[in-house]
């Protein structure tokens, strides 16, 4: 009896397990179909400010330069929560790879990434990241005043900055140029240059300023994109063993059960049997 118990109460906490990670699977099925909306329009809104820096730095391409020895900033973009599988692990090697360069200054966003590479001297900072895409807003803020932190105590280098984070297309790791602004590589499309109302080195640095603040919103979607996407397929593994195990236990749970229900019809059958000997006993001295 003890036996099946144990059972029985293992079975209840499996089934328990299971809700919670049905559950925690729904959950990311939803954010993945509020982020599909949130990163189209992201896309688009990055795309026209692309479109705009092309024309404009058509003609005025000399204003883009960089100084040489412009240092390179990476966004290592990892996640918050955990159970996603490997999405931390594998940014693990392309970063390695990008902090060969001695110029690199990694800065880290997400908790769970951070603990992976707490031993590491060459990372710059921490910031804390976004688990859902409604708190991508506040992780943006904590991570320019990160960067504002960094370009105080450094006013006199430039800085191109680059990211590195999962496509959510692919699942992958992808390293990405984001800043300086990239120049046209086709004649201008048009015969003219754009009216301004700016000086033009004033116009592209809020031009870049927005381009930054809308290709950064677009980064954090997509890698929580592939973070979703990743937790489903690691909730769906981790359901799927489990109830293969709750399987085994049910069939264990019967065959105790079955066991129990044939010691009692022993017991019932032998109770029976002395029940007639002391009858039979009891005829033949009456």
């Amino acid at each position: 009896m003890s036996k099946r118990r144990e059972v029985k109460e293992r079975l209840a906490t499996l089934d328990e397990i299971d809700g919670i990670m049905v559950a925690m699977k729904n959950l990311a099925l939803l954010e993945t179909r509020r982020l599909a909306a949130f990163l189209a329009t992201q896309r688009r809104a990055v795309a026209g400010i692309e479109a705009a820096a092309q024309d404009f730095l058509s003609f005025y391409p000399e204003i883009a330069a960089l100084p040489g020895g412009a240092r390179q900033l990476l966004l290592v973009v990892g996640s918050e929560r955990g159970l996603c599988g490997d999405f931390n692990e594998t940014l693990l090697a392309p970063l390695a790879t990008a902090m060969q360069q001695a110029d690199t200054l990694p800065v880290v966003v997400g908790r769970r990434l951070e603990a992976k590479l707490q031993g590491s001297q060459r990372i710059t900072a921490f910031v804390e990241g976004p688990g859902v895409a409604e708190e991508v807003p506040a992780a943006l803020v904590r991570l320019a005043g990160v960067l504002g932190k960094l370009q105080q105590q450094r006013p006199e280098e430039a800085w191109c900055i680059g990211a590195l984070y999962h496509d959510e297309e692919s699942g992958a790791p992808r390293l990405r140029q984001l800043l300086p602004l990239e120049l046209p590589k086709t004649r201008p499309a048009y015969s003219h240059p754009p009216l301004l109302n700016l000086e033009p080195a004033q116009f592209l640095s809020q031009l870049t300023s927005q381009y930054l603040y809308a290709v950064l919103h677009e980064v954090f979607y997509a890698s929580l994109m592939a973070e979703n996407r990743k937790r489903l397929e690691h909730m769906d593994g981790a359901i799927r063993r489990l109830e293969k195990d709750e399987a085994k236990l049910r069939l264990r749970y019967n065959a105790l059960r079955q066991e129990e229900i044939i010691e009692e019809i022993e017991i019932i059958m032998l109770s029976a049997e002395a029940l007639a000997d002391q009858m039979a006993d009891s005829d033949r001295h009456s």
